[in-house]
């Protein structure tokens, strides 16, 4: 197989999904939701016992029913990739690991330019089990489009700096300001893992990609422009050169939402702070939108949430197409019967 095949014609430019990435109103609003697929499905609690978060990840069969898991209980209009932004770190050979209620932890994390200049290139062939998952994936989805999963270059460095998760990425950004040249390099190299991990899911079927900035909202705007934006770009060249829609979502990044579009998104997520009007307006008004459903409110009852969903609705009008969804992710503890209940009133609405 080569490692490189073309990418297959595109059967699913006219769902609702595409359409709206394209910067169409189609007459039903697609809706689904990050963190779709994982732990508040207990078919995929039951299926991941005794198994490795990673492994999981990296293995075909398992990561492609992962995928469908969702698609099968909540009829949403797209699957999204189940995997996990450290896996081209994993596969190009670096030491990581996911800890249970921490996330991703380093045994070394990376520091010094020496450091840097130690990280290993990822080898092409060490994606087989990625496009293997995704080819399998696709060919039982039929209609349903799948969305392809990385993350950008800065989130994937404060993990490799760091050595886990955190929240105000102090390290990170003490790099960023006293090491510049160093900085620039640990970029680059994540910036060409993640995105050939984003191209290999294009090129084996997926018809979308988005590429998950979730710790950019630590960043000014001075700091993501000058020193994060052109290695986000230098990700998304390779999708960009496969023409499928790029989504592009940070957590807390309403001040960087036109910059973010400008590293070469189609589609700007949002998340629950701003409300979808003013992100339009942010905007310029002529770039589509995904979001912003507050995951909190998927615990409040059913009234409060409804009458939130309409909010939203309305407001992604702003823009000239909306894709519903989440703010961030599903929370692990969401009762799997609100999100079906979600789907099927905006399909109702719509």
């Amino acid at each position: 197989m080569s490692l490189n095949p073309p990418h297959p014609p595109v059967v699913h430019g006219n769902t609702s999904l595409i359409r709206a990435y394209r910067g169409e109103r189609p007459p039903t609003t697609p809706v689904w939701f990050m963190r779709q697929a994982g732990r508040s499905l207990p078919e995929y609690r039951e299926l991941r016992v005794g198994t490795d978060m990673l492994e999981t990840c990296l293995t075909p069969e398992l990561a492609s029913e992962i995928t469908l898991q969702p698609v099968r209980r909540h009829g949403v209009d797209a699957a999204i990739f189940f995997s996990d932004i450290v896996i081209p770190v994993k596969l190009a050979g670096v030491d990581v690991r996911i800890v249970a209620g921490r996330g991703p932890v380093l045994e070394k994390p990376v520091r010094t330019a020496a450091d840097v200049a130690a990280l290993p290139p990822l080898d092409p062939e060490a994606l087989e089990p990625i496009r293997e998952a995704v080819a399998a994936t696709v060919a039982r989805l039929g209609e349903t489009p799948l969305i392809g999963f990385a993350g950008a270059p800065y989130t994937l460095a404060s993990y490799l700096v760091e050595g886990g998760p955190s929240k105000e990425q102090l390290r990170t950004r003490a790099m960023m300001h006293s090491d510049p040249a160093t900085w620039s390099a640990l970029l680059s190299w994540c910036a060409a893992v993640t995105g050939a991990f984003l191209a290999a899911q294009i090129e084996a079927g997926a018809s979308a990609g988005q590429l998950f900035d979730s710790w950019a909202g630590s960043l000014s705007r001075a700091d993501y422009t000058g020193s994060v934006a052109r290695h986000s770009a230098a990700a998304l060249e390779p999708v960009r050169a496969l023409d499928v829609p790029i989504v592009h979502f940070g957590v807390g990044t309403g001040e960087l939402l036109a910059a973010m579009r400008d590293v070469g998104a189609d589609v700007i997520g949002v998340d629950w702070r701003i409300p979808l009007d003013e992100a339009s307006r942010r905007l310029g008004g002529a770039t589509p939108l995904q979001g912003n459903i507050d995951p909190a409110l998927l615990a409040a009852p059913w009234p409060v949430l409804e009458a939130h969903v309409r909010d939203v609705l309305e407001r992604g009008r702003a823009a000239p197409s909306h894709v519903l969804n989440l703010g961030h992710g599903v929370p692990p503890d969401t009762d799997p019967g609100v999100l079906t209940r979600i789907v099927e009133f905006v399909h109702d609405q719509s």
